[in-house]
């Protein structure tokens, strides 16, 4: 059972010198970093970039700017009681639960992130070291490699729909709940993965092995929110995800060595134990970090307490319309809000935006098929361990781009803003999503389906090796710059409700993720690589430009609109 948070009042601050500044600016403080934390917790590839600190919001009388940090740490470091702490096995944390977890040292807080950073590579992971093992599962099993294509498939569709739910079950129960619920889970299904006797079974327990895993993506990054101010967060969300983006680099390495050595269940061992480690570390090393909220005031009066037995009637009329009011806002809250955001989709930059990431998703596991289909077939004919190891350069793509393209992408918009003019009365940049389609968006427009071009062809006429290993590689460099401009131009489409933005991309792509797993075999065995991976390149190619010239030309005229549509 989940422990339902208990929101218990905050304490009154001490009578500091500073007292008159916190009463102005702490309650304004604590009000954004709930909504902050609340806005991120679906958003696992969201960064905030540097310049946010508002001088207006922390200027004393005398006009001295104080920052959120400084004005943080000013406040005592209250430790709750182990007794009051909340969440599953709270007994047990070595660190304990602060009223406000923005106090804790850094090494503190570097500690969280590195806990949750290792934690959110496990879903990446679970994907990666099963594409060495495909073609001895095939064989094993008596079954089509497109059959067991589906235990990829369907594992990255469960990592796109489950989000949504662990999203918002971690509002009600707490961010500790669900990372302790969700990674038993992990390791009971990758269990049952393991000793799996039928494809069926097998894909059944993969499918909900990959929604377990999802926990992190869906509230990591709260979870980073919780504890960094603003002004230091940009770093320490650039090392939660180098957990997930190091899934992909070593998860194939791993599952060429396991599969070849021992057959493929040892792939699901190894995640069990590694979902089994991360448990160990979140019990002892993960306090709850979610804000603490005021319960309203009961509304309960005198007379349903000692009133006449006339008045029984009411009461129990009125009981009866309190238990289904709470059945229904139950309801809405667990099936119906998750799926809301989905309505998102009717607002063209978000559908462009989205259409744009999410293509570029699906091929690039389309990518991943069919390299392991060609290098552990004629002429290569490479051993699971090598095949593993050939994943390496469109990684080293991804890390290379994640590292240092978010600074060249935030120079840009920059760039394109002094370049307009565009300041406000503070005399400050006014920074537009559309700032971030220039010259980024074009290169990457282009590169990554002329890389697609160059590995189908050369990888269809068997040259040496490393030559389509090249193509790979700039595909995971101009395919990351796509990703990671989406995001960050959704969560500035919808700066209120950035968190939904990119809920429904992650949903789409995972599910186009699935649709290229499960359709690149099958296009292989009827056209081949060369052909398969031209029709993509052709399509992505034209499809792209469409998209960042219409987003570049529209998509101003269209905030306005949806800035109506949303916020009235």
């Amino acid at each position: 059972m989940l422990d339902v948070i208990d929101d218990g009042k905050r304490p009154e601050p001490p009578n500091t010198p500073d007292r008159h500044l916190e009463d102005e600016v702490l309650p304004r403080l604590s009000e954004e970093r709930h909504q902050n934390s609340t806005d991120l917790q679906r958003d696992p590839e969201k960064l905030d970039t540097p310049g946010l600190f508002d001088q207006e919001d922390a200027a004393e009388p005398g006009g001295r700017a104080v920052s959120r940090a400084s004005s943080a740490r000013s406040r005592p470091r209250v430790v709750i009681p182990r007794s009051k702490q909340r969440g599953l096995l709270a007994r047990f944390t070595v660190i304990p639960e602060l009223e406000d977890p923005y106090t804790y040292t850094n090494r503190t807080k570097w500690c969280i992130t590195a806990v949750v950073a290792v934690a959110g590579g496990v879903g990446p992971l679970g994907s990666g070291i099963f594409y060495p093992a495909l073609d001895q599962m095939a064989k094993e099993f008596n079954t089509k490699p497109v059959t067991i294509n589906l235990t990829v498939a369907l594992y990255m569709l469960a990592m796109g729909i489950f989000p949504l739910w662990w999203s918002s079950f971690s509002e009600s129960f707490g961010r500790r709940n669900i990372y302790l619920t969700s990674f038993s889970l992990f390791v009971l299904f990758a269990t049952l993965s393991a000793v799996s006797s039928s494809v069926p079974m097998l894909v059944v327990m993969r499918f909900l092995t990959g929604g377990s895993s999802a926990s992190v993506q869906a509230v990591g990054a709260g979870t980073i929110a919780d504890v960094w101010e603003i002004r230091e967060r940009g770093r320490a969300m650039s090392i939660f995800y180098l957990g997930p983006l190091m899934g992909p680099l070593v998860g194939p390495i791993l599952g060429g060595i396991l599969s070849q050595a021992f057959g493929w269940q040892a792939t699901m061992w190894a995640l069990v134990i590694y979902g089994g480690v991360l448990f160990v570390f979140l019990v002892f090393c993960l306090p709850e970090t979610l804000a603490r909220r005021t319960p309203a005031p009961s509304t309960t009066t005198q007379g349903a307490t000692d009133g006449p037995p006339g008045l029984t009637r009411t009461k129990t009329t009125e009981s009866v319309k309190k238990h289904t009011k709470k059945a229904a806002s139950f309801f809405k809250q667990f099936f119906v809000d998750p799926l809301s955001v989905l309505l998102y989709l009717r607002f063209p930059p978000v559908l462009l935006t989205v259409f744009y990431a999410a293509i570029t998703f699906g091929v690039l596991f389309a990518l991943n098929i069919s390299l392991q289909s060609a290098y552990s077939s004629a002429p290569y004919n490479y051993s699971q361990l090598i095949v593993g190891l050939l994943y390496i350069p469109s990684s080293v793509g991804y890390i290379v781009t994640s590292l240092f393209g978010g600074k060249w992408l935030d120079r840009i918009m920059i760039r394109a803003a002094e370049k307009a003019g565009r300041y406000d009365e503070n005399g400050k940049l006014v920074l537009l999503p559309e700032d971030r389609m220039r010259e980024n968006a074009w290169i990457a427009g282009t590169v990554y389906p002329a890389s697609l071009l160059l590995y189908g062809w050369t990888i269809q006429y068997g040259t040496f090796w490393v030559v389509p290993l090249i193509g790979t590689f700039f595909f995971g460099v101009a395919s990351m710059m796509v990703f990671a401009a989406a995001t960050t131009m959704l969560t500035e489409f919808m700066p209120k409700r950035s968190s939904g933005g990119v809920a429904v991309n992650n949903l789409v792509r995972n599910i186009l993720s699935c649709l290229g797993t499960i359709a690149a075999q099958p296009a292989i065995s009827a056209i081949g690589h060369g052909w398969l991976l031209t029709i993509l390149g052709l399509f992505t190619w034209i499809s792209g430009y469409i998209c960042i010239y219409v987003l570049r030309k529209k998509s101003a005229a269209w905030r306005v609109s949806m800035d109506k549509a949303l916020n009235g």
